[in-house]
C-alpha cells in the first residue's frame, strides 16, 4: 500500500480532507470457510479534495494486484438493472458507427462480457480487455474475444502496433480504479481513430453527496468524479469532454464522451455551469458530509436494534461491495443480521469480509422467511423488491438504508 502526497490528477499538494471512513477490509475480499481464523488486511479509506483540480479522492492506494486478482468476484451479468442499461446504452451508440467490416468496438474492464455481447449480437467486431480471469473466462465463453490484462500504455502501444484501432472506446466504471490513471487515457488515445470516440461511465461525486453513498466509497475507488474534474484531467492527454449525460446506473454517474477534436456540445458548458452554482467545485460543497455519515450511522443502528430488540429476524440481501462498507462502517455483523443472500454462485458459501456473515442464495429467503431484509445494494431497489415478491407476499419487509434508513413502502 502506498499514501499519495499529491494530486492523482494535476500533482497539486494541497489536499483538503473530505471524510474518514477509518480502517476497513477489502470490499470485494470475500473468505472462505478456512479463512476465518485469519486475520484479515484492513486498510484506511480517507477521502480528499484537490482545489487545484476539483478531484475528490481517496489517499492510499492498495495494489491492483491485490483488488483485482485471481479471486475478484464481481459479474456484470448479474445484476439484470445493469444489463438493461448496458443494452439500451448499445442501441444508442450503433447509429452513430460508421459502417463495414472494420469497424471496431472495444472496452477497457470489459468483465464477463456484459456490454459487448450486445455490439457481437448487432454483427459489430468488438475487443475486450479486462484482467480478472474468472470473468474473462465467462467473456470468452460467449464467444467475446478478451484480452486478459491490466489497460495502460504498454498494451495500448502493442495493440496499435497489431494494427488494432478503435472507432469506439467504452469505459464504464473503470476510470475511479485506475492507479496509472494518466497512462489508462494516453492508452485510450493512442488506440482511438482520429474521428472516434471514447465513452467513459463514472460514478457522480454530485450524486454521491447529495445521497450520502459513503458506501460507494471503497478501495477499489481511487477518485470520484465531477465533470470539471474529468475535462481538466483528459485535455493534458489530447482528449477532449465534447458531451456530457447524467444516467442513473450506480446510484447516478455522468456518461463522458471524449474525443481528440475540441468541439463540445451544449452539455459541457451546460454541466460545468450547473457545478459552479451549486458549488460543486469548490471545498465548502464537501464540509459537513462526514457529520451526515456519522448521523446516518446512528439512525440505522438504532433501527437495526429496535427491531432486534422487538424480536425480528434480520437478514440482508446483495453481497455488493458497497454492503461491505455499510456493514464494516456501521458495525453490523451476526448479532443483528443471520446472512446475506446473493445470486452471485461465486460469492456463496464465502463470508463477507470483517463482519464474517454468510453469503447464502437467494432460496434460503423463502426457506427462512425473515421478518426483514436490509437492501446493501440500495441502488437497485426496485430490482431486487420485484424479484423477491413472493417473499414480500408473505409478509417480509425490505429494509433500505440510504439516503436516509426506512421501511419500503
Amino acid at each position: 500500500m502506498s499514501r499519495i502526497t499529491a494530486c492523482r490528477s494535476c500533482g497539486g499538494r494541497e489536499l483538503l480532507p473530505v471524510l474518514s471512513l477509518g480502517t476497513l477490509p477489502l470490499s470485494d475480499g470475500f473468505l472462505g470457510a478456512e479463512e476465518l481464523d485469519r486475520p484479515e488486511p484492513r486498510f484506511p479509506l480517507d477521502v480528499i479534495f484537490c482545489p487545484a483540480c476539483t478531484l475528490v479522492q481517496i489517499l492510499d492506494t492498495v495494489p491492483p494486484e491485490i483488488l483485482f486478482g485471481r479471486d475478484y468476484p464481481y459479474f456484470s451479468s448479474v445484476s439484470a438493472t445493469l444489463l438493461e442499461h448496458s443494452r439500451a446504452h448499445v442501441a444508442e451508440r450503433l447509429p452513430e458507427l460508421p459502417p463495414g467490416p472494420d469497424t471496431l468496438v472495444l472496452e477497457l474492464a470489459s468483465n464477463d462480457g456484459y456490454l459487448l455481447q450486445f455490439y457481437r449480437q448487432a454483427g459489430v467486431r468488438v475487443l475486450g480487455v479486462d484482467p480478472a480471469p474468472g470473468p474473462v473466462a465467462a467473456a470468452r465463453a460467449k464467444g467475446i474475444e478478451t484480452i486478459e490484462a491490466f489497460f495502460g500504455r504498454a498494451l495500448a502501444e502493442r495493440l496499435s502496433a497489431e494494427g488494432r484501432a478503435a472507432d469506439l472506446v467504452h469505459a464504464n466504471n473503470v476510470l475511479a480504479h485506475v492507479a496509472d490513471v494518466h497512462g489508462f487515457l494516453d492508452g485510450i488515445r493512442l488506440l482511438l481513430k482520429d474521428d472516434g470516440r471514447a465513452v467513459i461511465e463514472v460514478p457522480y461525486v454530485r450524486d454521491l453527496v447529495e445521497k450520502l453513498a459513503f458506501d460507494t466509497i471503497y478501495h477499489e475507488h481511487l477518485c470520484y468524479f465531477s465533470v470539471h474534474a474529468v475535462e481538466r484531467l483528459v485535455r493534458p492527454h489530447g482528449l477532449f469532454l465534447v458531451r456530457v449525460e447524467r444516467v442513473p446506473i450506480h446510484g447516478g454517474s455522468l456518461r463522458l464522451f471524449l474525443a481528440k477534436e475540441d468541439r463540445p456540445d451544449a452539455t459541457v458548458a451546460a454541466a460545468l455551469a450547473e457545478e459552479r452554482t451549486i458549488g460543486l467545485d469548490r471545498h465548502a460543497f464537501y464540509t459537513g458530509f462526514a457529520e451526515r455519515v456519522i448521523r446516518l450511522r446512528a439512525d440505522l443502528r438504532a433501527l437495526l436494534l429496535r427491531l432486534k430488540s422487538e424480536g425480528n429476524k434480520i437478514a440482508a440481501y446483495g453481497a455488493a461491495a458497497k454492503g461491505t462498507i455499510l456493514l464494516n462502517y456501521c458495525g453490523l455483523g451476526p448479532e443483528l443480521l443471520d446472512w446475506v443472500a446473493d445470486k452471485n454462485p461465486f460469492k456463496q458459501g464465502r463470508f463477507v469480509p470483517g463482519v464474517r456473515l454468510p453469503v447464502v442464495p437467494p432460496s434460503r429467503i423463502l426457506e427462512e422467511r425473515p421478518d426483514c431484509l436490509l437492501i446493501l445494494p440500495w441502488n437497485i431497489e426496485a430490482e431486487i423488491v420485484a424479484q423477491e415478491r413472493a417473499y414480500r407476499q408473505t409478509g417480509g419487509r425490505f429494509l433500505v438504508p440510504l439516503p436516509s434508513p426506512r421501511i419500503a413502502a
